[in-house]
């Protein structure tokens, strides 16, 4: 086995300078917050709440900008029964960065919650916002093992070691890099990974489109020559599904704590709204060198490169198809310098996933829902110990599954059917409540998982209208089985249901208490009738001490201490006199208020 000692050393000296960049942002911002008194937990879970438009922008954009982007954007050109027009990643992600940055940003951003959940356990309670936590961190797993799968990929590339091996090592480097600093060191390396991925692709593209092995990319993307046109096209029986993977993209993108993170470390809500459509904006130029490079591959004869006569395709290598281009068709310093930004890159948005759910873990389970009474040096802790865990448990999903684009669509699968309808609830449908909140979880879950999960060898136990079944050879084993395809688009008519569920049953349960028809004694989830008793807000009001957030379960105290729930999400010393009338009068609880 040979080790390329040059690729060594590009990627050991990017390594160290993304390890550099991560500790200087930590050592800089060090103090930050302490003049306002802020708890350390919060300053690494939202930076202190002063993230400018410069690197608010750089680090929104690299959240979706990392492994799995680039490397699946090029996977999908390349392989030949998809092509360009399959590879919906750049569109739909940048899309769903518009679309939360027009609707979603300011509400969530203006109202001061620290974390994605807290809107979830101040209207539907801690118990429902422990069931939404679920989702949210297989996303983030899954997630953070795609960019650790690609880094993978490209490592064994670069250096020719086990692609196993280098998940391990990679995931490694991305634990403790996380350990070093919150979501300072995670943005200021952000601001590096961009320029990494900017600049040793596009030094990387010119020499590869000028191999003699490479035939013109204009004439391959409308012809055949070496394999069907890189263009791609969507058959009229695959349109339903192409519309579904492009909806679960688009709307599925906008419910991650990753990208709430950075919307609530803005300095403003506006600010929020402006990082979100400059980073939609970044995705799609980002995305172009990614796009060149699939069609590069799809237009090569690699009988005439060091690569071998039978293409990666054949090989099952069509996920790496990025750094093979690049270690076989561009000479060793422009490949070495190329793959080396890559790794040293993608490796860097790692840390935004693990870190994303580490925060909610600490926050809305731990600290919320099982230790008010946490201290913040105790909540840091919790943090630093579930970043191992959650690190660990990506590792594994990396190494068991086989391909990058298929991580990366199942990824945002649950979060699109589960999480997106219940926030479309509690931000913009007043009445919704608890029962109508379980009802909404248990729809969702239960349409998407009976549609089965190929990736997963998840067999249906629902089979939709246009079900077929094809023989597919197994990534890992490479036996061949039969299974099963959904043409429906199960996975939006999910979300759909879901969100329908939780309005109808929120409003059946409000109807049914408050008119009599069910005795107030069985609103067991204090959802309806109890959401209205002084003596039971009191015992669930989320209460400020300082800075520090919980949930009180202290007996009753008199009404005029009590403070509302979306109060003591507010950080009023950040907003204006005006915005916080507003939210005061379209907050949840005074609408509780207003009816009674």
């Amino acid at each position: 086995m040979t080790i390329h000692v040059e690729g060594l050393v590009a990627i050991a000296v990017f390594y160290l300078l993304i390890l550099f960049v991560g500790i200087w942002a930590a050592w800089k911002n060090k103090h930050s917050g302490e003049a306002e008194g802020t708890d350390r937990s919060e300053t690494i879970m939202v930076g202190g709440r002063d993230i400018g438009l410069f690197v608010g922008g750089f680090t929104m954009t690299a959240t979706w900008v990392g492994g799995g982007y680039i490397n699946g954007t090029a996977e999908y050109v390349y392989l030949p029964d998809f092509g360009l027009a399959w590879a919906q990643a750049p569109f739909g992600y940048a899309l769903s960065l518009v679309v939360g940055g027009l609707f979603f940003a300011k509400p969530m951003r203006s109202r001061g919650y620290v974390t994605m959940l807290d809107p979830f356990q101040q209207l539907y309670g801690k118990r429902m916002g422990g069931l939404l936590f679920i989702p949210a961190l297989m996303g983030e797993i899954f997630w953070s093992a795609a960019i650790l799968s690609a880094l993978g990929a490209t490592l064994s590339v670069v250096v020719d070691i086990n692609i196993k091996m280098s998940v391990v090592i990679s995931a490694l480097i991305a634990i403790f890099y996380t350990l070093v600093g919150g979501l300072y060191s995670v943005a200021y390396t952000d601001v590096v990974q961009l320029f990494c991925i900017f600049v040793g692709l596009w030094i990387s593209v010119p020499f590869a489109l000028t191999n003699p092995a490479v035939s013109d990319i204009t004439v391959t993307a409308v012809k055949e020559v070496y394999q069907s046109p890189w263009r791609g096209s969507v058959r009229k029986s695959d349109t339903w599904v192409w519309i579904d993977n492009f909806c679960l993209l688009m709307l599925g993108g906008i419910p991650w704590q990753v990208y709430f993170q950075r919307v609530l470390s803005a300095s403003s809500a506006t600010y929020a709204q402006v990082l979100s459509f400059l980073a939609a904006f970044g995705c799609l130029v980002m995305a172009v060198p990614s796009v060149l490079i699939g069609a590069i591959g799809a237009s090569t004869d690699w009988n005439q490169t060091t690569y071998g006569p039978v293409p990666p395709r054949e090989k099952e290598e069509a996920d790496m198809i990025l750094p093979i281009v690049l270690q076989h068709l561009c000479p060793p310093f422009v490949s070495f310098f190329g793959l080396g930004a890559v790794s040293a890159a993608v490796m860097s948005s790692a840390d935004s996933s693990i870190l994303s759910a580490s925060s909610m873990f600490a926050r809305n389970i731990y600290q919320l829902a099982f230790r008010q009474s946490a201290s913040d040096r105790e909540i840091v802790w919790v943090m630093r110990i579930t970043i191992f865990i959650f690190g660990g448990l990506a590792t594994v999903m990396a190494l068991v599954t086989g391909t990058v684009y298929g991580l990366w669509y199942l990824s945002s699968d649950l979060v699109y059917v589960i999480i997106f309808p219940q926030l479309l609830s509690v931000l913009f449908v007043k009445g919704t409540n608890t029962y109508g909140s379980v009802a909404a979880y248990l729809f969702g879950l239960v349409l998407r998982i009976g549609g089965g999960e190929p990736y997963l060898r998840l067999p249906p136990f629902i089979y939709y209208p246009g079900w077929t079944t094809e023989k597919r050879m197994h990534p890992m084993t490479g036996e061949m089985e039969e299974i099963v395809i959904q043409k429906f688009p199960f996975k939006t008519i999910s979300m759909l249901a879901s969100f329908l569920g939780n309005v109808g049953f929120s409003y059946l349960a409000k109807y049914l208490f408050e008119s009599g028809k069910i005795s107030h004694k069985y609103d067991f989830l204090d959802a309806v009738v109890s959401k209205h008793s002084g003596e039971i807000m009191d015992k669930t009001t989320l209460v400020t001490r300082g800075n520090n957030i919980g949930l009180s379960e202290m007996a009753s105290v008199k009404p005029r201490l009590s403070v509302t729930l979306a109060a003591a999400f507010t950080r009023r010393d950040t907003l204006p006199t005006e915005t916080v009338e507003e939210e005061e009068e379209s907050s949840p609880d005074s609408s509780h208020h207003d009816e009674e």
